[in-house]
């Protein structure tokens, strides 16, 4: 492991890998990435594998939109020999009140000046789209053709091998332990194999966010919740469509292999670090998706697990530099999409360390808008 480096990256999943090749990318050549455990071991690993441009907020419609237009040619873009299996199947959002129809209503004219092709559906139009879809408990839906799944660990993988052939090291299985900071700027970090000396670090450690803040004694106010989420036994092909309700609180997609991966939010979850299963969720699960889409309820779970969703007030990303440390630059809270916005991420990060003109101004996702009490509330999450 070097002993100095020009940027020090802590996180190995979607967003320090992707801005790790960005930086690459625009010629800095001494990067370091620190992973506590493996490449995609975290949250990014543990995703639903969904992404989608039906949002809510004008910024996350922005993000989301351009994170696909990549994800539409990222094999070509990052030279990947395997396939990062972007499938754009659609996701079929469903709604139970006349409120949620509404909200969609607004919602879509929010992504169509953004450029997204989402559109309403009638309750006969949805279930052409997905023909056991229990429609007497809905009141509506909405469509967009170009979401879909994304293989995550290929994705990262992709990112990963692209960063390391423009130079960048991964030190995995070597976590940080602490940051030097001194008369306000970041000077090093510390680890459990040494001391890298530095001037930039960055935090793109999700779930685990707030720790390494505190190492430069940075107040975020995030928090990680367990997420959890189940795998079905493989089945023919039988669902295009990501099909995700806000309102009865669950997604559902048949992977490219033919299992079902489902997942919902539960306001109970514990808000500490722990990614354990458990029996209730299973169960509610299974009520939902019993009610909603019955066949799927007869298949038989093989698996399930959970991550860490990084939430904020306003369930919308921070992108910036700390005040009291400069040179210690934050991507958290993505309240359970990081692997969406991912190379946007990349995009925005470096050009904010390298103070270039932004991509895409995503300046109103600073720090400060909490104390300020500029929110954007984000209505779209599960």
């Amino acid at each position: 492991m070097k002993n100095k480096a020009e940027v020090v990256i802590i996180g190995g999943g979607i967003s320090g890998c992707s801005i790790a090749y960005n930086l690459a990318k625009k010629g800095l050549k001494d990067i370091v990435v620190l992973e506590k455990n493996y490449i995609c071991s975290g949250s990014t690993g543990r995703c639903g594998a969904g992404v989608r441009m039906q949002w809510g907020t004008e910024m996350n419609c922005i993000i989301a939109k351009k994170s696909i237009e990549f994800y539409e040619n990222a094999n070509e873009i990052l030279q990947y020999e395997r396939d990062v299996e972007f499938k754009q199947k659609g996701y079929l959002l469903v709604a139970d009140t006349d409120h949620e129809v509404e909200q969609f209503k607004k919602n879509i004219e929010v992504q169509h000046s953004c450029g997204i092709p989402s559109t309403m559906l009638s309750l006969e139009e949805a279930k052409e789209i997905v023909p056991y879809l229990n429609t007497d408990i809905l009141k509506g839906a909405a469509y967009c053709a170009k979401d879909g799944f994304l293989n995550p660990f290929h994705t990262t993988d992709a990112f990963y091998r692209a960063a390391k052939r423009l130079g960048v090291e991964f030190c995995t299985f070597t976590e940080a332990t602490g940051i030097k900071v001194e008369k306000g700027k970041v000077t090093g970090v510390e680890t459990n194999k040494g001391a890298i000396s530095t001037n930039i670090v960055v935090n793109a450690t999700n779930g685990y966010g707030k720790s390494i803040c505190d190492m430069v004694g940075l107040d975020v106010p995030i928090y990680s919740e367990r997420h959890q989420i189940l795998v079905t036994e493989p089945v023919e092909p039988m669902q295009d469509p990501m099909v995700m309700a806000f309102g009865l609180n669950f997604y559902i997609q048949q992977s490219p292999e033919g299992t079902f991966i489902m997942g919902r939010g539960d306001d109970n979850e514990p808000k500490d670090l722990r990614v354990t299963s458990s029996w209730q969720f299973i169960e509610e699960m299974a009520k939902t998706i019993d009610m909603v889409l019955p066949p799927i309820s007869k298949l038989r779970v093989i698996r399930q697990w959970a991550g860490l969703y990084n939430m904020t007030p306003d369930k919308q990303p921070i992108y910036d530099e700390a005040e009291n440390a400069k040179g210690f630059y934050i991507a958290l809270g993505f309240s359970g999409h990081g692997f969406m916005f991912g190379p946007i991420t990349g995009i925005a990060i470096s050009e904010m360390i390298l103070k270039e003109e932004p991509t895409i101004d995503v300046s109103m996702l600073d720090l400060n808008r909490f104390k300020a009490g500029r929110l954007l509330l984000e209505p779209s999450v599960v």
